[in-house]
């Protein structure tokens, strides 16, 4: 029942003397500020997945003492967090680091007695979240339920009692009937000692993961043998799972890669087991596997691809008096962001600093945001960043803004334009590993010499709601707006192929119209506006045009407009509040996810075509109108987690299935209710969904707790774009509300995607 030792021996790991340290434990300094630094004691538990340390309070639960692996986001060595760049500079690097949680749950800064224990801490975490992460399911299953255990052997006698029993099942997220718990337990006890050990708890096991559904599809794919042939495989792969490639050397490469057992491999067959692996798979998922690489062109014009864009990035709450964190920056990156904002304004010591202006949102320094981009802007993505440059600086400050966007960015920056791109923009593949700036500009493109002196007056009525939004600057404070910028000409020059400009109408055919490399913000309500009056042209202006749409100056509390209809009219830069989660940030992950989450989807043709006569407010024929019939099946849930921490707290599931798309396409339907389980609900329902204009749709599944008297408590989500959809049985991997993957929360499903005759 030691899940840690079976962790450590599954991964060649059990001599490993990083790991040897942790399980021992060590005394480490925690840090919370410059007066606050105590000495506390971290230890790595037996199962390998659970961090516990020493606290001195009193009345805190033993649950909030501890941490898992699935918990931490990153593991970082030195001063590379706001805390220990404030708190630790005495300190010397090598004993500093730093615990970065998923959630919004403090950053850990710790200082270890030596270089030597830093070294085992951050390559010991780092060994066993890279390790945790290559698990397949079913590896994590396995570990997961026998953590559980491990939680509900009160006594540690490696023996479970009815009452231990009782308590495992709450753990796992099921409640059964007491006297079904007893029928199990008593089938389980072989040696009559009113406990289970050993092959007693491991036949206990396989009871509990038994899934019906599985052997019955299954069954239906093998008929009465045991195992599957080559050529039963490639049938359910063809008929079932609709796979394009369905052939022999699909069958035999899913064989070779989940079949467990050897014998079974080698006479090429597939087992239950191995089918199960199969299905649990990137293989099995809902979510194309082929589409999760970069997998389309990226050679074609900046303005033909939706570009993952974060609005307020520095904020990490609301937008009045919320902290402001380098962390916010870190985090959109690491999600695949490719669109920053920066509010910048004079600083103490001629230091421009990034908050929200007229706010009581804290200041961070504009250097540390830059060092904390360039360390992380290509970590999750090679392709551009564009960094939203709100300038609010005095011509002093400006000059040092410049000096560091120079200094600190380096080569990274984008500051002349590329040979030979001078006519319409560059693509993601030219501007590889680059950041660019979008910001106010003096003249055009090419610099203009000594034109205009050293500075410079632009207009900055385009800004008006968006540079301090109006909502916000009367609920704070009685600013005067000003409508001139005055503009340093050492920072005009790094303004490239992003200059900002007020929006002067769409373009008459035959007149010329904005320069290619010159955008515009739109604030939510007028690119509404826009779209319902003029759908077609924003649609056009968008195939040569950067547009940067940002949210209403109402949404003060950070909330997120809908995406889904910004794309629809081709707008690239849809900024949300990424530090918001909800239905919104769900649907921007989804879109995200394909294209291996580089930050850039290309567009459907019709809203790159300059002949495209699509309007997303009018559905008419069009090369867009391909009805498809959708049909989904939830079939079963598994290891959904507990989303009340109350011990004896289980969740009643149940699942909605959502359309976002085309208005006429939106639509969402719902399961029954299933009571006390969150282990193994059955639901067992389809839905029948018809989508007119497949190439903008996505499908969202959310999993919740239902509760009678308020208001549903959610519990996980994947949305995935119908493009990327596989049809056949398929898991669906649920993610948390922060768009972290769970461990082995899924939805079973069955999928098929139809043509309908086009006047249906």
């Amino acid at each position: 029942m030691d899940s840690g030792r079976d962790f450590l021996t599954l991964h060649g790991l059990q001599d490993d003397e990083d790991l040897q340290a942790l399980l021992k434990g060590s005394q480490l300094l925690k840090v919370k500020s410059s007066s606050w630094r105590r000495e506390r004691f971290y230890k790595l538990q037996e199962d390998c997945k659970t961090i516990w340390q020493e606290s001195r309070k009193v009345m805190r639960s033993p649950e909030s003492q501890l941490f898992t692996i699935e918990d931490i986001q990153d593991v970082r060595m030195g001063h590379r967090t706001e805390g220990m760049e404030k708190f630790a500079r005495d300190v010397p690097e090598d004993r500093c680091f730093s615990i970065v949680f998923k959630d919004q749950r403090n950053t850990l800064d710790l200082i270890a007695p030596s270089p030597a224990d830093a070294q085992h801490w951050v390559r010991g975490l780092r060994k066993i979240i890279e390790h945790s992460g290559s698990m397949d399911q079913q590896q994590k299953l396995q570990h997961w339920i026998r953590s559980c255990l491990r939680k509900a052997d009160k006594n540690k006698d490696n023996k479970m009692s009815f009452k231990e029993l009782q308590n495992f099942l709450k753990e796992l997220n099921i409640q059964v009937d007491d006297s079904y718990a007893r029928k199990i337990f008593r089938e389980c006890d072989h040696s009559q000692t009113d406990s289970l050990e050993d092959e007693e708890i491991e036949t206990f096991y396989k009871m509990l993961t038994q899934r019906e559904e599985i052997d019955r599809t299954f069954a239906e794919a093998a008929g009465s043998g045991e195992t599957l042939s080559v050529d039963q495989l490639v049938k359910f792969l063809q008929h079932q799972q609709r796979e394009e490639d369905a052939g022999p050397a699909l069958a035999l490469s899913l064989i070779d890669r989940y079949e467990p057992d050897e014998s079974a491999k080698a006479q090429r067959q597939m087992s239950k087991d191995g089918f199960l692996m199969y299905l649990l798979s990137a293989d099995g998922s809902a979510f194309s596997l082929a589409r999760r690489r970069v997998y389309q062109d990226m050679s074609q014009p900046l303005s033909h691809y939706l570009v993952s864009s974060s609005h307020n990035t520095y904020l990490t709450q609301d937008q009045i008096a919320g902290p402001s964190s380098t962390e916010a920056y870190i985090r959109a990156l690491c999600k695949g962001c490719r669109c920053l904002e920066l509010d910048c304004w004079d600083g103490p010591g001629l230091e421009p600093v990034i908050y929200h202006g007229y706010t009581f949102t804290s200041k961070i320094l504009l250097c540390d945001v830059l060092r904390a981009i360039r360390d992380y802007a290509f970590k999750a993505s090679p392709y551009p960043v564009i960094l939203s440059l709100e300038n609010h600086c005095s011509l002093e400050q400006q000059r040092v803004m410049a000096r560091h966007l120079s200094t600190i960015l380096g080569p990274l920056l984008l500051d002349r334009p590329l040979e030979g791109v001078t006519t319409s923009l560059p693509s993601p593949e030219q501007l590889k590993g680059k950041i660019l700036l979008k910001g106010k500009k003096l003249g055009g493109l090419l610099p203009q010499g000594g034109e205009g002196g050293p500075e410079a007056t632009v207009s900055d009525e385009d800004e008006a709601a968006e540079m301090e939004d109006e909502a916000v600057r009367s609920r704070v404070q009685h600013k005067p707006k000003e409508d001139k910028l005055r503009l340093v000409k050492e920072l005009s020059d790094m303004i490239i192929y992003c200059k900002s400009v007020h929006f002067g109408g769409f373009a008459k055919p035959g007149t010329p119209g904005q320069a290619f490399y010159e955008m515009v913000s739109f604030s939510e309500n007028q690119a509404l506006r826009l779209l319902q009056e003029s759908g077609n042209s924003f649609v056009h202006h968008n195939i040569t045009h950067l547009s940067r749409i940002y949210p209403a100056g109402w949404r003060t509390d950070s909330s997120n407009y809908h995406p889904v209809e910004m794309w629809n009219g081709g707008c690239q830069i849809v900024a949300l509040n990424f530090q918001t989660p909800g239905p919104e940030m769900d649907v921007y992950q989804g879109r995200f996810q394909e294209n291996g989450s580089c930050g850039y989807v290309l567009k459907p043709a019709f809203l790159r075509d300059p002949n495209s006569t699509f309007n997303s407010r009018s559905l008419v024929k069009g090369s867009w109108f391909n009805p498809k019939q959708l049909k989904i099946k939830v079939i079963t849930g598994q290891q959904l987690p507990k989303v009340n921490k109350s011990k004896n707290s289980i969740v009643d599931p149940k699942v909605t299935v959502e359309i976002h798309g085309m208005s006429q396409d939106t639509a969402s339907r719902q399961t029954a209710v299933i009571t006390n389980n969150g282990f193994n609900p059955r639901w067992d329902k389809e839905f029948e969904f018809k989508v007119n204009v497949p190439e903008l749709a996505l499908v969202r599944f959310v999993v919740e707790d239902y509760d009678a008297s308020s208001k549903n408590d959610f519990i996980g989500q994947s949305t995935i774009p119908l493009s990327c959809l596989k049809q056949g049985y398929r898991h669906v991997h649920l993610l948390s509300k922060n768009g972290d993957q769970y461990p082995s929360a899924t939805l079973f499903v069955k999928m098929s995607l139809q043509d309908l005759p086009q006047g249906v």
